[in-house]
């Protein structure tokens, strides 16, 4: 259970569903999926399917760049004209674009109704699916309006990664080396041969990492203190991430791999902290390399990422806070640090 929102590991098998729909008094289902999951998904999810309650599709563009208030407007639109009320129920169906979205939309239509996620890449079935939080970008910057709501249940059905690219399964090994490094060691140490991992290692690999996260979110569902943690990489990956997104002549990144940066980065800052040894940060430093192609920084480049750094969500009263390894499995938040330090684990990352 995470804070009253239960995670399935279904394996196909959609009972839990279907009986959630038999007893719950549901007015109208709406089915939130992109043109990907529409076409790759949809036709494995709706056969399972075994109720009577009249749903709706509705598909968005997928991507990053379409994870905005303009979208959400849109579908709140749809939802007023195909007669959603209180008691109707989204089933968001995608990765975690869509369950963030999705989520926002629910948590805020009609001062909110129940939604079910059914994340279908890696990343979400281990991160933006599990945990309540619930957003879209604002002028690119990520999550920055949103929401803490809980889905009424997240269905985890490993069938859907089977049409996923390996770029986009590496995105989603990013959030899973995070948890280690933030909370369980002998996690962290699974990936250290990954090619000796087989595809069907995943379903355990997967369990455990969303059961790392769900111990987190339980003990702190509104982000007070320790669910800060899971931010571990993030402060930098963020902006990473937002400056590839809006600059026309980067190639965008994937979010695990803004994250993968990241979490090298801000273990450079640990180190210098003196919370992480060198052979601490050598390990996750070269560790995250063999698996992630890296990023090319140029001195423009670096500045403008800093300068994001202060819409960072979780600065407080204007100083910028990070979420810093102690030591592999453990993790410390609301640690500062300065601008030169950051440019030099830039440099660091760079050589």
């Amino acid at each position: 259970m995470i804070a009253n929102s239960a995670v399935y590991f279904i394996n196909s098998e959609y009972q839990i569903l279907n009986q959630y729909l038999a007893e719950n008094a549901i007015s109208k289902i709406f089915i939130i999926v992109d043109e990907n999951t529409n076409e790759y998904c949809l036709p494995h999810f709706l056969p399972q399917l075994e109720t009577e309650i009249p749903f709706e599709i509705i598909e968005l563009e997928a991507g990053e760049e379409h994870k905005t208030i303009e979208t959400c407007a849109g579908v709140w639109e749809a939802l007023t004209e195909l007669g959603a009320d209180r008691k109707s129920l989204i089933i968001n169906i995608g990765g975690g674009v869509i369950t963030d979205m999705g989520g926002f939309i629910a948590s805020t239509f009609k001062r909110g109704i129940p939604f079910i996620n059914i994340p279908t890449t890696l990343l979400a079935m281990v991160d933006a699916s599990v945990g309540g939080k619930n957003g879209v970008d604002l002028g690119g910057l990520k999550n920055q309006i949103g929401t803490i709501t809980q889905p009424e249940m997240v269905l985890i059905d490993t069938y859907y990664l089977e049409s996923l690219s390996q770029r986009e399964m590496r995105s989603g090994l990013a959030e899973m080396l995070k948890h280690g490094l933030i909370a369980n060691k002998e996690h962290w140490n699974r990936f250290k041969n990954l090619s000796a991992l087989q595809f069907e290692d995943f379903g355990f690999l997967i369990q455990e990492s969303v059961a790392i996260k769900a111990e987190i979110v339980a003990k702190d569902p509104k982000e007070n203190n320790i669910r800060k943690t899971l931010n571990f990489g993030h402060t930098l990956g963020h902006a990473i991430e937002t400056y590839f997104l809006e600059n026309p002549e980067k190639e965008r990144l994937l979010h695990g791999e803004a994250i993968a940066c990241g979490m090298i980065l801000e273990s450079y800052l640990a180190f210098k902290n003196k919370s992480l040894t060198s052979e601490e940060y050598l390990e996750v430093k070269n560790q995250i390399q063999d698996i992630f192609e890296p990023i090319s920084f140029d001195k423009k480049d670096i500045d403008a990422i800093i300068g994001l750094l202060v819409h960072d969500k979780k600065n407080e009263f204007g100083i910028i806070q990070f979420s810093l390894i102690n030591r592999i499995g453990h993790c410390l938040y609301n640690q500062t640090t300065d601008n030169e330090t950051i440019l030099e684990a830039f440099e660091d990352y760079k050589n």
